[in-house]
């Protein structure tokens, strides 16, 4: 539950936020290109550098300490997000306020990955800073991510559920990304390949020019079918599923996933029709189609399976995003990758290619 900071009421209207206790201790976690998320250590669990390293890897940086001590009550069961100095990078106060008032009334609260905004200590970015130049000296951080660290301007943080498995080998995760559950408006009526083989199957066309490795998946119409097989299909390309059984059982006509589907078929305000590319229709248009199922699977039957949806962050034009989205539907149609007929497309996975060659 939110809780307001005391002697908040000079504050911006805007989402209610929680201040960060002193007193806890973040270890880096993961980062992707916009973020780098750390777990929480309050100050009440007695835990030594050593022992965390051995549970997280041996590439686990040290935990960066904030002075004193306090309530670290509303730290269970979160992590901690922090946002890296991008040139597409907004606010957290606007990308809360947007989760709020946007994407929250989309879903039932045990379906989202939730978000709070909260007010970070002083000097706690610039030491996270620091751990990360040190990271990139020892080798710790991942090299693509080397010379891009979070926004000193930012005073907020996200507090984010945490849908890890926290060291609990009792506890698998499993990813997927449930992009173009519905086919795109844009597409040629005849097409023989959903947006998302489509665009795959042209990416791998460019990698195998490159000479990089190619990408395999599964074909998202899959996941939302009448048909268990075809779930199960799926499953075979899931990151981190350890029983294809189960988790095929549990995605079949699964409740998340149909009512993403039915937002991306009403939010169709995408591929070359639609609004404006900056439009709020467009931007959450376009977020639904980007985001990430996480899955947690007890190896317990008699335990209940978690699956809450993250990535939600709404989308924006900024940065080039909206020609880049034009560009790459206007391309799919132009070259025919649509129409599964191009070179290197003899094998796929799209359930649209399997339907039409059942017809035949």
């Amino acid at each position: 539950m939110r809780s307001p900071t005391e002697g908040s009421t000079h504050r911006m209207p805007g989402p209610l936020t929680l201040e960060f206790p002193l007193g806890a201790q973040l270890v880096y976690l993961a980062e992707g290109g916009a973020n780098v998320v750390y777990r929480i250590i309050g100050p009440s669990v007695e835990i030594s550098i050593e022992s965390e390293k051995v549970h997280c890897g041996a590439g686990t940086p040290p935990p960066t300490e904030i002075e004193d001590v306090g309530d670290c009550q509303p730290l269970e069961g979160k992590l901690l997000r922090l946002r890296k100095q991008i040139s597409s990078g907004i606010s957290y106060q606007e990308t809360a306020r947007n989760f709020d008032s946007i994407i929250r009334p989309l879903f039932s609260p045990e379906e989202l990955i939730d978000q709070t905004l909260v007010r970070l200590p002083k000097g706690l970015v610039q030491r996270c800073n620091e751990q990360l130049r040190a990271d990139e000296k020892l080798g710790k951080r991942p090299k693509k991510r080397h010379g891009v660290y979070l926004s000193t301007a930012e005073p907020f943080g996200l507090l984010i559920t945490d849908m890890t498995s926290s060291h609990d080998r009792r506890i698998t995760l499993a990813e997927l990304k449930p992009k173009w559950l519905f086919q795109s408006p844009s597409a040629p009526p005849n097409a023989k390949r959903c947006r998302t083989c489509a665009l795959r199957e042209m990416k791998n066309s460019d990698a195998r020019k490159a000479g990089d490795q190619e990408e395999q998946s599964f074909c998202p119409l899959d996941l939302v079918s009448d048909n268990l097989d075809d779930v199960l299909r799926a499953t075979r390309f899931i990151k981190g599923c350890a029983d294809r059984q189960r988790l095929a059982r549990f995605l079949y006509r699964n409740s998340i996933l149909l009512k993403l589907r039915e937002h991306q078929r009403v939010m169709k305000d995408v591929g070359l029709s639609g609004q404006s590319a900056r439009s709020t229709d467009m931007s959450l248009s376009m977020t639904l189609r980007d985001c990430t199922m996480f899955i947690k699977m007890p190896f317990s039957e008699n335990e209940p399976i978690e699956a809450r949806l993250g990535d939600l962050d709404l989308k924006t034009a900024a940065g080039g995003k909206a020609q880049y989205w034009l560009d790459t539907e206007n391309r799919l149609i132009r070259e025919g990758w649509y129409h599964g007929e191009r070179r290197g497309q003899e094998q796929s996975e799209c359930a649209l290619n399997r339907l039409r060659a059942a017809r035949k």
